[in-house]
């Protein structure tokens, strides 16, 4: 006799109910979380006009056909592009990430939860185009929400180390967030969170040698762009896939994470917003952050000093070494932006560290590789503890620079960088200076100021339309 196979589908997994009841019912209280999302939507908007610089950028910008028109489409700040949303979603958010410049998140798993901005900005002007208007609460709602989803499930799920990109959690947070923002029902939001799934996740060997590549710039702009393709499809009812995660075999757990489930060490809130690391001073990969701060401390005592230098100890964290200590020849931009060996020598030697500096006419400069020779990397078992610690989440570096007479600099640590919950209030001024030298690179002074004004004020940035926002940002 055969055994009898139940058609019947299963319950959906409690991971997908539990995104789907806090993206649906959850109300955001916390206004130090709005605050940081305002000051996030200008970083990130920010970064993304920086990037407009970089040919390599906007080489992939724009409408798959040349001839396509979208009259009531989402517009792409900083250019004059006006697109369908999933393609909208995608040119903002490769914009967004192109210099590694937007904000970080460090745990178990690493990303860049501003990245979701792409498919929240591109389906909230759309909306606001073709039907009732949202306002940039409803956008600073969305970004404090994706944010918590991939932050959260980044606390104590690490998908490096099974050699998966974090962008898929950039996929599942924008899915859920944008499925909700286009009106999807409940049933329609689990299920579309169970596509992102379902996608599974791309591997990271575009982030590591010998693949390295400038792919990593625009992943997540794929991975946001993806989520809103696929929340438009769960919106015309197509079926999701309950146990997309649990199931024996087939399921997420038992393909792609060696059969662990996901474990969440807290409760969805807005605590991700409310902690998130801002790269203020430095386009660098975040683990080397401090480390490029104490480099440019060191600067005024080295800069005549560089070819007396025997070697420099760095100080780290178990993460940095795992990610960017990184030996032998670098082979284009991104791979030196994920070299912590790379981003401290440029300062030591320059002064400075701008996305400029990753590129080919600087990095042919002798003294660079000779420099970079010369520094190691340890890992100190304490910093890689209060890295992981929820109540300090440092990214500590040190730098002991030896010269070859046998003397030595006395080391200098630097274990919170300037865009760290930590440092909000030295932060933040520099973070507006960001913006405005960003602002400066696309627009004449009056606009500047206009953007500005309004992002500044918070009550009434608030409550304007997206689609009048976004306007302000069309060449």
């Amino acid at each position: 006799m055969s055994a009898h196979i139940s058609n019947v589908r299963p319950k959906p997994d409690k991971v997908l109910t539990l995104i789907a009841d806090y993206v649906t019912k959850y109300s955001v209280k916390s206004e130090e979380a709005y605050d940081t999302a305002r000051y996030c939507l200008m970083d990130t908007l920010g970064c993304g006009l920086e990037a407009l610089e970089y040919p390599a950028c906007t080489k992939l910008l724009g409408p798959i056909d040349p001839e396509t028109v979208v009259p009531h489409g989402a517009k792409v700040p900083g250019t004059r592009f006006q697109l369908d949303p999933v393609q909208a979603a995608f040119n903002i958010g490769a914009m967004i990430r192109w210099l590694d410049f937007n904000d970080t998140w460090l745990a178990a798993e690493w990303g860049h939860p501003s990245d979701n901005l792409g498919g929240i900005l591109a389906t909230a002007d759309w909306i606001s185009r073709n039907s009732t208007p949202l306002l940039i609460r409803d956008v600073l709602t969305a970004m404090i929400k994706a944010h918590e989803i991939q932050g959260v499930i980044a606390l104590e799920n690490s998908f490096n180390r099974v050699g998966l990109d974090h962008t898929v959690l950039v996929k599942v947070a924008s899915t859920a967030v944008v499925a909700h923002m286009l009106g999807c029902s409940y049933e329609q939001v689990v299920n579309a969170i169970s596509q992102a799934w379902v996608d599974g996740g791309g591997l990271r060997t575009y982030r590591h040698a010998p693949n390295t590549g400038s792919r990593k710039s625009w992943a997540a702009g794929d991975a946001t762009s993806r989520a809103v393709r696929l929340a438009l499809i769960s919106k015309t009812g197509e079926m999701g896939y309950p146990s997309v995660l649990t199931a024996k075999t087939w399921g997420f757990y038992d393909v792609l994470f060696k059969g662990r489930e996901f474990r969440f060490p807290r409760r969805f809130g807005s605590y991700v917003m409310e902690n998130v690391l801002f790269k203020i001073s430095f386009p660098a990969e975040f683990h080397a952050q401090t480390a490029v701060e104490c480099a440019m401390q060191i600067y005024p005592v080295v800069k005549d000093r560089i070819g007396d230098i025997k070697k420099i100890k760095i100080r780290t964290h178990e993460a940095a070494m795992r990610i960017i200590d990184k030996k032998g020849p670098l082979a284009n931009p991104a791979d030196r932006d994920h070299c912590i060996q790379y981003m401290v020598a440029v300062p030591l030697i320059f002064g400075r560290l701008t996305a400029a500096d990753y590129e080919d006419r600087i990095a042919a400069d002798p003294r660079i590789d000779a420099l970079r020779k010369k520094i190691v990397c340890v890992e100190d078992k304490r910093f890689t503890r209060d890295y992981h610690d929820p109540k300090k989440r440092s990214i500590a570096n040190a730098l002991t620079v030896e010269f070859k007479d046998g003397t030595r600099l006395e080391e200098v640590v630097c274990e919170y960088p300037i865009g760290h919950k930590r440092r909000r209030r030295e932060g933040m001024p520099m973070l507006v200076e960001k913006f405005k030298t960003n602002l400066a690179r696309r627009f004449p002074e009056r606009l500047q100021k206009t953007i500005l004004d309004l992002c500044m004020d918070a009550g009434r940035l608030q409550n304007t339309p997206v689609h009048q926002f976004v306007d302000l940002f069309v060449i």
